[in-house]
């Protein structure tokens, strides 16, 4: 049944981090954000202090009553979300999956923006992986949550192209956006009946796994442009990371360079660092000793001693 609208559309919030935050200022645009639904409170940070998530913060900033269930599977929370009369729950980078009793809470069931173009990179980590496979674009899609992982039908979605300087931190800031963009403009007409769901495509189904810190080694026997934009797509985790003898380095920025040899060798070691990979060489630009700060390839060839064609990084990944 389509809403008169005579009244304010009553809306949850599911949402934690900063991405989250431009689609929960979207809602309260929208209509009456009754509960904002956010994961505990944890450590965070260097000192593991216990610190709101920005989600949070936001609602706090706003006056919006915020829930923090420790759990919801098995839990009276769909029944207390039931009670709140909603017309819709919007998800964005929540944490957690819902189980079928929040999902079907709202009148209009929940609906989830998601960071990729679906079908394409399904699951927690849509930015890094279009990135890291070198995705042309990506964007943000409204979708209506069943429960499979991301395979609810699409109700609107918004593209952007991936530049060439692009990080996981600015592509995340630019889709967080959006998705604030996209909130604002077709939750209204969501509310109104005027959205039809569309089922995703069987083709061109990817999945975005977790990352895990083993992601961010760089094999040298792969292409240069290969490594590059994995330097690009693990900022600030898991980073990218070589071992350099003994010693972890991570890699902070990189970019392409001419050269040839066998994967892992130094190609030049004086002002700027080039290590040759499978095809092509990889230039740091700026690097991360362990235990010590980031520092620019001519700081930390100033103390560490690498010749030319000699091979300290190894080949790839044992």
């Amino acid at each position: 049944m389509v809403s008169t609208m005579a009244e304010p559309a009553r809306i949850a919030f599911f949402g934690t981090p900063p991405f989250a935050v431009p689609a929960l200022r979207a809602c309260q645009a929208a209509g009456m954000v009754v509960a904002v639904v956010t994961q505990p409170d944890r450590p965070r940070g260097r000192g593991q202090h216990v610190t709101p998530c920005a989600v949070k913060a936001e609602a706090e900033r706003a006056g919006l009553p915020v829930l923090q269930p420790p759990k919801l599977k098995g839990t009276d929370f769909g029944e207390r979300l039931q009670a709140l009369r909603l017309d819709v729950a919007v998800v964005a980078a929540y944490g957690r999956i819902l189980p079928v009793d929040v999902l079907s809470a709202p009148r209009l069931g929940c609906v989830n923006v998601h960071a990729s173009l679906l079908p394409r990179w399904r699951g927690a980590a849509p930015i890094q992986w279009a990135l890291a496979s070198g995705d042309a674009e990506t964007g943000v899609c409204l979708m209506q949550m069943e429960a499979g992982l991301d395979t609810g039908p699409m109700l609107a979605l918004r593209r952007t192209p991936i530049l060439p300087g692009d990080t996981a931190e600015t592509l995340q800031q630019r889709l967080s956006e959006l998705g604030g963009v996209l909130v604002r403009e077709e939750l209204p007409r969501l509310l109104a009946g005027a959205l039809t769901p569309r089922p995703q495509p069987e083709e061109g189904v990817t999945l975005a796994r977790p990352m895990e810190k083993e992601d961010g080694r760089l094999d040298w026997t792969r292409p240069a442009v290969e490594l590059e934009r994995r330097v690009r797509a693990f900022i600030p985790w898991p980073g990218a990371w070589t071992q350099l003898g003994p010693q972890l380095l991570k890699i902070w920025r990189a970019e392409v360079a001419p050269g040839s040899a066998a994967p892992g060798t130094v190609l030049a070691a004086h002002g700027t660092l080039d290590v040759a990979s499978g095809e092509g060489a990889l230039r740091l630009l700026e690097v991360q000793p362990e235990g010590k700060r980031r520092m620019t390839a001519a700081e930390f060839l100033s103390g560490h001693r690498l010749k030319e064609g000699e091979r300290p990084f190894g080949g790839g990944v044992p």
